[in-house]
């Protein structure tokens, strides 16, 4: 897999709520998306190199597929495991 950056060229590391926000805007897509078109998406503005050590992460976790043309959302959850969840008791 390509990493889009180094570790060492990170200055801000992303807090959990812009990674959240990321993946949202992803998921909520449905569609191909160019980088610069998810940057003009996003309900906040993000650092250019935070979104692409964003990118990074969900593209190693198997979330999205980083191509030529853009990003695209892949994962899909696992609906039985919720409902699932939902049923159980809470400890």
């Amino acid at each position: 897999m390509k990493q889009l950056i180094k570790k060492e060229e990170i200055i801000h590391s992303p807090t959990l709520n812009t990674v959240l926000m990321v993946e949202q805007t992803l998921k909520n897509a449905h569609e191909l998306l160019s980088v610069a078109e998810l940057k003009r998406r996003l309900p906040k503005k993000v650092m250019h190199q935070t979104l692409l050590y964003i990118l990074d992460y969900l593209q190693l976790s198997g979330k999205v597929i980083i191509g030529t043309k853009g990003v695209l959302w892949i994962f899909t959850e696992r609906k039985e495991l919720n409902e699932l969840m939902k049923r159980g008791t809470e400890v």
